[in-house]
């Protein structure tokens, strides 16, 4: 059975990125190697693994990742950090014009 990975690596300056492969050990070394020095890790190098998600389905695999590109740089932290409360809580709409979200609603 084939596997793909969703991963998100955390760059030398702090920032993260968020990438799909069929072979997680290599992709890591590809990006530490700096063979693409157009692609987003060669000057923010070395990079470490700091998330990574298997999925047997390749369609899951690349809806996850197209999810993950989305979401903030806090978002991603949570869930590096296995904290699915703060997951949660960033998850809730939180736009003034949404109709779960009022700030001055009573209860």
């Amino acid at each position: 059975m084939k596997f793909y990975y969703v991963y998100i690596l955390r760059c030398s300056d702090d920032s993260l990125y968020t990438g799909i492969t069929n072979d997680l050990e290599r992709r890591v070394n590809e990006h530490n190697d700096g063979m693409l020095p157009n692609a987003y890790t060669y000057k923010r190098r070395p990079v470490v693994l700091e998330f990574y998600q298997e999925f047997t389905e390749p369609n899951q695999a690349i809806y996850f990742e197209k999810k993950l590109k989305k979401w903030s740089k806090v978002k991603k932290e949570a869930l590096i950090k296995d904290d699915f409360d703060l997951l949660q809580t960033l998850a809730e709409c939180r736009n003034a014009t949404h109709s779960d979200y009022n700030p001055n609603k009573v209860d």
